[in-house]
């Protein structure tokens, strides 16, 4: 039971289940625009996630904090390690306006946990700042990334499905804030600092609500690609309502985000 616990953390620990959940993202932009598989931009995102979130995570711990170099630590070093190569050459495999994206994404990443200015901050300590920046980051990765590589066309489906993915990153991070409430430094300004947790939930059930009807605004939308924007919204507002700083870590690190996996599923049952 303890070895099951311990790969379960590492699972979390590790980057795995974000890289997952951006995977999911990505399989989902593939079928819902008619986008054939392209596996250098689903393992590219993969990749790429455990590489940029492991980064973020453990960058500044080990620059300042001088954590000590644990079995767990060193096995997500050479896992970020292996990803890392792996990211580069599903990165070379794209097509070059698409690399621009990714590029981006990376410049992002490294300015969000970097300083970006000598005896400065970094992005991620400017108030009210992350979770806009992890939602672009998301679009970018998830919804830009197939497009261009595809070539697909720039249409008011993309805008719609831009948006609507901005809504969904949104959301979830709304819930990771609520949770995160009580460890968060007062400097950062997250919106359940500033709103208050009622109202901040009150947000969310409104751009949920937003997030279902942009599919009304999709040429040729069917029932049933509706009735399973409704059933992910609907998942949304029931992890939004139990929300609170009480809740485990688990109740973000692993449920909030395995909704992309569950849209996922939605998708390939009733399509």
């Amino acid at each position: 039971m303890r070895i099951l616990k311990y790969l379960f953390d590492f699972y979390i620990q590790s980057s795995l289940h974000v890289a997952l959940a951006v995977y999911a993202l990505i399989r989902i932009t593939f079928l819902k625009l008619n986008i054939s598989y392209d596996e250098s931009v689903a393992y590219f995102g993969f990749f790429g996630t455990i590489v940029g979130y492991n980064f973020i995570k453990y960058d500044e711990l080990a620059r300042i904090k001088k954590i000590k170099l644990t079995k767990t630590f060193k096995a997500i070093i050479v896992l970020s390690f292996i990803s890392a190569i792996a990211a580069f050459y599903y990165f070379l495999e794209l097509k070059t306006k698409t690399k621009l994206i990714g590029f981006g994404t990376l410049l992002l990443t490294i300015l969000y946990t970097l300083p970006f200015f000598p005896h400065k901050s970094n992005m991620r300590n400017w108030s009210g700042l992350k979770i806009y920046l992890v939602a672009i980051a998301w679009v970018g990765v998830t919804v830009l990334l197939p497009v261009l590589n595809a070539e697909f066309d720039f249409s008011i489906l993309v805008i719609l499905k831009c948006i609507q993915r901005f809504i969904l990153v949104f959301v979830l991070m709304l819930i990771f804030e609520i949770i995160d409430l009580q460890f968060d430094d007062l400097k950062l300004h997250t919106i359940p600092q500033k709103l208050g947790v009622k109202q901040t939930k009150r947000w969310s059930y409104l751009l949920t609500f937003i997030f279902f009807v942009l599919d009304f605004f999709k040429p040729n939308i069917t029932n049933q690609q509706l009735l399973i924007t409704f059933l992910v919204g609907l998942i949304l507002i029931t992890f939004t309502f139990f929300a609170n700083s009480k809740r485990t870590k688990y109740y973000t690190s692993f449920w909030v985000e395995s909704v992309p996996f569950i849209w996922l599923v939605f998708l390939l049952i009733f399509s």
